[in-house]
């Protein structure tokens, strides 16, 4: 609560350092802007309560502000037709913001099925006859992972995704080019959108994590300093 309201009251709080990742995803759409070719971004299947979703959500405004930019076609697949509904405003008030909302394609916003194999499915057909240049993969995934990065990668797309499913990670690691690992994916977006409540939130987490820690070390220090203990019998054997 604390690290929200100096957030948002525009005092300092710890820096959030920057993840490789993101720089990648700038190299990525300025790569597929220059061979002409969309960028694709997918959220995952996760529903507008997970909150993998929420930070899938911060990095598609700024994919879509780029992409507006450069006036590089962006093709977004979904999977809930909620997290759709979402997708679109996103974007479409990203190009607004960028200045070019008459480059703004609704018809590329694209709701595929409610089903898990059917949408990843009818992802792998987009690759196919689309080619995006870049794979933009951050939000919740599942045994779709793989599948997603193995069309890309056919398509020669750069490939960055990030998911907190850790069951999963080990197939983006493989397959992609840049992963963002669990936690990170709040992390990167707290530093992109520069949303107070998010930046506020990460610190105060964090903070509360090496004081929990600090807490424990001097706990195991104290515990084993008091007298009986067999830990400090043994020692001073």
């Amino acid at each position: 609560y604390t690290m929200i309201q100096r957030a948002r009251a525009g005092l300092a709080v710890p820096s959030i350092r920057k993840i490789a990742g993101l720089e990648a995803i700038d190299e990525a759409i300025g790569r597929a802007t220059e061979m002409g070719r969309p960028v694709h971004f997918s959220p995952g299947l996760g529903s507008v309560s997970a909150p993998a979703t929420f930070a899938a959500w911060a990095f598609l405004s700024h994919v879509a502000k780029q992409c507006a930019q450069y006036d590089t076609r962006l093709i977004n697949t979904n999977r809930n037709y909620l997290v759709h509904s979402i997708n679109e405003e996103i974007i479409k008030q990203s190009y607004l913001e960028a200045g070019r909302p008459e480059s703004y394609n609704p018809d590329d916003i694209r709701w595929l099925s409610d089903s898990q194999f059917a949408y990843a499915t009818g992802t792998i057909g987009i690759f196919e006859r689309e080619k995006p240049a870049a794979n933009i993969m951050i939000g919740y995934f599942y045994a779709e992972s793989l599948l997603f990065s193995e069309a890309g990668a056919i398509s020669g797309a750069i490939q960055i995704a990030g998911t907190t499913n850790t069951t999963q990670l080990p197939f983006f690691i493989t397959a992609c080019d840049y992963t963002l690992l669990g936690d990170e994916i709040f992390a990167a977006s707290a530093y992109i959108s520069k949303e107070p409540v998010l930046v506020g939130s990460l610190v105060g987490q964090d903070l509360t994590k090496i004081s929990i820690l600090v807490v424990i070390v001097l706990g195991l220090i104290l515990q084993n300093l008091t007298d009986p203990n067999p830990l400090t019998k043994l020692l001073n054997k």
